[in-house]
């Protein structure tokens, strides 16, 4: 009888090893599979959360060993509620450390009073031809719109952006209606994806999810 209980048992346990084996390893968990362009990366192994320090100028966290052309990226992200102080987001179709598009968030404005300033609250980008001054300055209101007026600037929340080549959405919160529809401006040549934070900020994300369309 203990014979039998015992052989149950490993068969219990080798089925519970080659389901954990066959999970999808996600490229955040571990530290070493990021080339980390002007900051210092960090990750908390239990809440399995990756840091990037505040210094000055932008920071990206390449991820090592993934390419993405089009479909859709989910995430986890926190900022916190600094005026100019913290822009986070994240980098896609990057050809080098210059050469890259981007949506990232600006957690200040999400409940500014002031309405211009509430309407600068998420950013898509397209470096180093169209960063954020030359499209407000020149597309007012086409790369850039105001957050729901429930996310917490100190919290997390919840992006899916859906990348195709006519056209980049951008979805909080697991809402059906995206805050941002635009246009795309890069070439779609290149192929890194990365955290992305900007000028005196860091960030922190967690969860993310890659869905690659061909």
């Amino acid at each position: 009888m203990k014979r039998v209980i015992s052989k149950i048992t490993a068969s219990f346990f080798i089925c519970f090893l080659f389901l954990g084996l066959s999970q999808p390893v996600q490229a955040q968990t571990q530290p070493t599979k990021f080339r980390v362009v002007n900051r210092t990366l960090s990750l908390d192994k239990n809440l399995k959360v990756i840091r990037l320090n505040e210094i000055d100028s932008v920071g990206i966290a390449w991820i090592l060993n993934e390419e993405f052309s089009r479909g859709e990226i989910e995430f986890d992200v926190k900022g916190i509620d600094k005026y100019q102080g913290s822009f986070l987001g994240l980098a896609f179709h990057g050809a080098d450390d210059r050469t890259y598009e981007a949506v990232y968030f600006r957690p200040f404005n999400f409940r500014a009073s002031d309405t211009l300033r509430k309407s600068h609250a998420v950013q898509y980008m397209s470096n180093p031809n169209y960063d954020w001054p030359v499209l407000r300055e020149g597309f007012p209101g086409k790369y850039e719109k105001e957050m729901p007026g429930n996310v917490d600037p100190n919290g997390w929340f919840h992006v899916k952006l859906v990348i195709l080549a006519e056209s980049v959405r951008v979805y909080i919160n697991n809402s059906k209606v995206p805050v941002l529809v635009t246009t795309p401006l890069g070439n779609m040549q290149g192929k890194m994806i990365g955290y992305w934070v900007g000028n005196g900020s860091g960030g922190e994300w967690k969860n993310l999810h890659i869905k690659k369309q061909k």
